[in-house]
């Protein structure tokens, strides 16, 4: 920063607001804070009485915010990623594209950050989020950053830091089991409720098929749905670990990948993950039938955008895994599955 005659100040950043007052008329902002003084400019400031001001000089190693900003942009945007029309204030603004998942590149963000004098703020990996919703912010601290440090953030990002997984509607086989069901000794409340949570994302329902608890009858069961082009099984009741509760073995016994049987999460824990192929095939525990927002509202929509699921990422709800069951929910804007 430097005081300079502004007759000489083209080309130099402002480093503070100037104001305008006309007595009885205005009182206000005439020149923001980081502006770029052009020459049409200078007569002006001098009517203001600005014969001197506080300026940064860009010079070849300086970049103004605003550059700076495109350039997180460009780092940011992925797919169904798009930017703000306009840079406020030095900041970028990211909104989705398309209802989804949005994936952040957790390393390289923090990477990105550690630099220095970057702010890169996003909504957190792997939360649904809806189009036109604002996911992600971003902007350099002072109003001229060094050169060097934006080419060392263009290195450090090869790949978009952000990306929206749209989701796939897909076509969804619901077995539901148990003796009480199938015998009609009680009515059956767990379809409707899977079917509605499914409807939220245009998914087709083709059938709900009622089963006793005979591993060979629920496996008929799902391959019927299969032959049908079922390209999602949903099977609910009997997940717990009683004896007469069969359905995870059914679903084991039908081969494919193992996910996860059991998760760290509450509601939810016996939660069964499950891939034939390409068909994700999901147990759902008892607490999806009561509980607001479970362990099933977590993974249907990372299921839903194609992902497929690991291991590991059923493990790492575990921090955040609780639900805290508020009065009035707020999911998913809350800390459950963060």
């Amino acid at each position: 920063m430097k005081k300079i005659k502004t007759v000489n100040a083209v080309g130099y950043v402002l480093q503070h607001d100037i104001t305008e007052i006309i007595p009885n008329e205005v009182k206000g902002r005439a020149f923001k804070k980081g502006y770029i003084i052009k020459e049409e400019d200078i007569e002006k400031l001098l009517r203001l009485g600005k014969d001197n001001i506080y300026v940064f000089e860009l010079g070849d190693k300086g970049i103004h915010e605003n550059d700076a900003a495109l350039i997180l942009g460009k780092l940011g945007k992925g797919k169904n990623i798009r930017l703000a029309d306009e840079i406020k204030e030095g900041k970028i603004n990211f909104y989705a594209e398309e209802d989804g998942i949005l994936k952040v590149d957790t390393e390289k963000l923090l990477e990105l950050n550690m630099l220095g004098e970057i702010s890169f703020a996003t909504l957190p990996d792997n939360i649904p989020v809806k189009k036109g919703e604002l996911v992600a912010g971003a902007r350099v601290i002072p109003l001229v950053v060094d050169k060097e440090k934006m080419e060392k953030a263009q290195g450090v990002i090869s790949n978009p830091i952000l990306n929206i997984n749209s989701y796939k509607k897909y076509k969804v086989g619901i077995i539901t089991t148990g003796n009480e069901v199938f015998f009609g000794r009680i009515e059956d409340k767990f379809g409707k409720i899977v079917t509605d949570k499914l409807k939220e994302f245009d998914c087709e329902v083709i059938a709900q098929f009622l089963s006793q608890d005979n591993k060979e009858m629920i496996k008929a069961k799902a391959q019927e749905l299969l032959d049908m082009g079922a390209e999602m099984l949903i099977f609910t009741g009997g997940m717990s670990v009683d004896p007469d509760d069969v359905t995870p073995s059914a679903i084991i016994e039908m081969g494919g990948e193992l996910i996860s049987y059991g998760a760290p999460v509450l509601p939810g824990s016996m939660f069964l993950l499950s891939y034939l192929g390409n068909i994700p095939v999901m147990g759902l525990p008892g607490c999806v039938m009561f509980a607001k927002k479970t362990i099933f509202d977590l993974i249907l929509p990372r299921v839903l955008s194609e992902e497929k699921l690991t291991t590991i990422d059923i493990m790492m709800y575990g921090n955040g895994g609780l639900c805290q069951n508020c009065e009035v929910c707020h999911y998913p804007n809350c800390t459950f599955g963060k």
